[in-house]
């Protein structure tokens, strides 16, 4: 087996082991096995990339068997790395292996700790599984995977009901854009024959059937092709409309968030769209669906992040406004932009969650923003990661989202799937993160102390360097990731023409953030500078309708979850169950008539017989 093929057989290897035997290993060995199948998953990955650069052709693919045939199309377990699968899996198992680490930490006092690991493993390799396939239907395999695993993790607490619910929504909304996109994946079949990635992409492009309509008001097949794949997109990545299950997916374990709702799974949305970038760039309305759904999903998650009181429902909806920038990218056509800020972005993110994780475990699982403060002094190491996080999620000069953050910006004014509107709603996205960010560093980290005083430091959390050392590694990235560079030009198209934009584009842009700083330092200011032990949330119907997700849940209960269970409680028993009994109650009166004929009675017998012969002769007779 070759070094690419055996990139996601590691943590497979310890999910079996962890599964099979977990209640007899301790947890030395537990995590030790878990940690160490992802670090070498991510030793190896560094060895492709540096094997990839190397690589006259770009490209190095590993044929494992055929998996089965559909016509003349064979469908393979085979893996295909390029620059962008690269970029993806440096992401999945680099940031995933510290992720475990700190899980393996943060995770230590758990009874089922070893279930939770095997499941952390099971999730990465369905990931790999996703980025590395060359082919539609093992990328779906992998798509499908991490749905599952995402499902067992947000729910890995089931005890509780609520977590539960959690986990269930995100799995039903997340099979809505599922669906959508195994639709798409047959119309792809259905017009270009084939179910290789790279053929399909250079197929579209080709192919005069595919991207033009056959009538004059009648859609393309490259038109909705895209435009299915988009709604698998949007549910996996948490994008509008299907974008409610994600701050509900916060009800799991905290590295659980970390790994899947902001390095991983989200962004798989957004590397499905650049990866099939061939179908998409024949379809430029469906582009500029993509960058209006992106902006304005960006610029309602960060309205609603402004009045959330979850310190993960904060860092929740801000992964789904970030995601929005990367789906902005995307459909003005800046493929290697939104990119590079997916990748950015798992690295500051991963920093803020895993950071949020520890302050909650130092405060006994305590999440409310209002009954934190005064951190600064007493957690001041995870402070300053924190405070290093936010300036990457802003956007400060210097830090590696704001290399990222600007380069999509740079591209919006001037792409002809996007335009000045999309740039203004980008740059109002800037204003509100800016905003937010402020506004949850103030409340948890400055001010006066709104916990108990017996809350106290754990004391492991203390004295525990991996679990310091996974932060500091992630914010060591975070403040140097913009300057990492990929070449993608050999997987995305060049563009052909050159657009002029004012020259006071990106004045504006790198101000912005400042202004919201400015802005929240004086109307927070009650924030970073009370001096009591208790703050009231504001309870006004415009903050409460922001901090429930701004009413989209209520709208969907209303039209779709009501209306559905009032149908299921009428139709609770099956009136299509009763027409097919019909069939079982016509056989069961025969049943009875012909049981009555036979009781045992001679004379009855005889009777029958005779007066059946009788009618017989008669019908003969006439």
């Amino acid at each position: 087996m070759d070094l690419l093929a055996s990139l996601p057989v590691y943590p497979l290897i310890s999910f079996l082991v962890l599964i099979c035997f977990g209640k007899r290993l301790s947890w030395k060995l537990a995590s030790g096995l878990s940690v160490g199948s992802m670090g070498l998953s991510a030793f190896c990955s560094l060895l492709l990339v540096a094997q990839l650069s190397k690589n006259e052709v770009n490209v190095i693919s590993s044929h494992l068997w055929q998996w089965f045939s559909v016509g003349n199309a064979q469908v393979n377990v085979s893996f295909y790395l390029d620059a962008l699968s690269a970029v993806m899996i440096l992401v999945v198992s680099g940031v995933g292996f510290l992720i475990h680490l700190f899980a393996a930490i943060y995770m230590k006092n758990d009874e089922n700790f070893t279930r939770f690991m095997a499941y952390m493993n099971l999730f990465i390799v369905a990931m790999l599984v996703l980025v590395l396939a060359d082919n539609l239907v093992l990328l779906y395999l992998g798509w499908e995977g991490v749905g599952l695993c995402s499902f067992l993790l947000i729910g890995f607490w089931y005890q509780e009901k609520n977590n539960v619910l959690a986990a269930r929504k995100a799995f039903i909304v997340t099979r809505i854009g599922d669906t959508a996109m195994a639709i798409g994946l047959f119309l792809l079949f259905k017009s270009l024959s084939s179910l290789n990635i790279v053929e399909i992409n250079q197929l579209a492009q080709t192919s005069g059937e595919f991207s033009l309509s056959l009538a004059k008001n009648e859609a393309s097949d490259a038109y909705w092709a895209a435009l299915l794949l988009l709604g698998g997109a949007v549910g996996k990545s948490a994008q509008l409309p299907l974008q409610t299950w994600l701050p509900d997916a916060m009800a799991g374990p905290t590295p659980v968030s970390a790994l899947i709702h902001a390095a991983t799974m989200v962004t798989a949305g957004v590397y499905l769209i650049a990866r099939m970038n061939g179908v998409f760039i024949m379809a430029p309305e469906v582009m500029t669906y993509v960058a209006w759904l992106g902006a304005i999903t960006l610029l309602l998650a960060g309205i609603a992040a402004l009045a959330q009181t979850d310190i993960k429902r904060v860092l929740a909806y801000s992964t789904m406004s970030q995601i929005g920038y990367m789906m902005l990218a995307l459909g003005a056509g800046a493929w290697s932009a939104g990119i590079f800020h997916l990748m950015t972005h798992a690295f500051f993110k991963a920093l803020l969650f895993l950071t949020a994780g520890a302050v909650i475990l130092a405060l006994h699982h305590q999440q409310n923003l209002f009954k934190m403060g005064g951190l600064l002094r007493k957690l001041p190491f995870e402070s300053a990661l924190f405070l290093i996080g936010l300036s990457c999620l802003v956007a400060l000069p210097g830090t590696s989202g704001f290399f990222s953050k600007e380069e999509i910006i740079a591209n919006l004014w001037s792409s002809p799937t996007a335009g000045a509107s999309l740039w203004w709603c980008a740059i109002l996205g800037a204003l509100l993160t800016s905003i937010y960010s402020c506004r949850l560093f103030f409340l948890a980290f400055l001010g006066k102390q709104r916990f108990p005083k017996e809350l106290v430091i754990s004391e492991h959390l203390e004295t525990s360097n991996l679990l310091r050392g996974s932060l500091a590694i992630l914010a060591l990235l975070s403040l140097s990731g913009g300057m990492f560079s990929f070449d993608l030009s050999t997987v995305f198209p060049a563009s052909n023409e050159s657009y002029l934009s004012p020259g006071w584009l990106h004045a504006v842009a790198i101000i912005t953030p400042f202004i919201g700083i400015a802005f929240s330092w004086f109307y927070f200011k009650n924030y970073r500078s009370n001096n009591i032990t208790l703050l009231e949330e504001s309870q006004s119907s415009w903050i409460v309708f922001c901090r429930n997700g701004l009413g989209f849940d209520v709208i969907y209960q209303l039209i779709f979850v009501k209306p559905y269970c009032a149908i299921a409680q009428l139709n609770r028993r099956d009136l299509f169950d009763q027409v097919i009994m019909l069939s079982a109650w016509y056989i069961g009166i025969w049943r009875d008539i012909l049981s009555a004929s036979q009781n045992g009675n001679i004379r009855w017998y005889a009777a029958t017989l005779g007066f059946s012969l009788l009618g017989l002769i008669l019908v003969v007779i006439l």
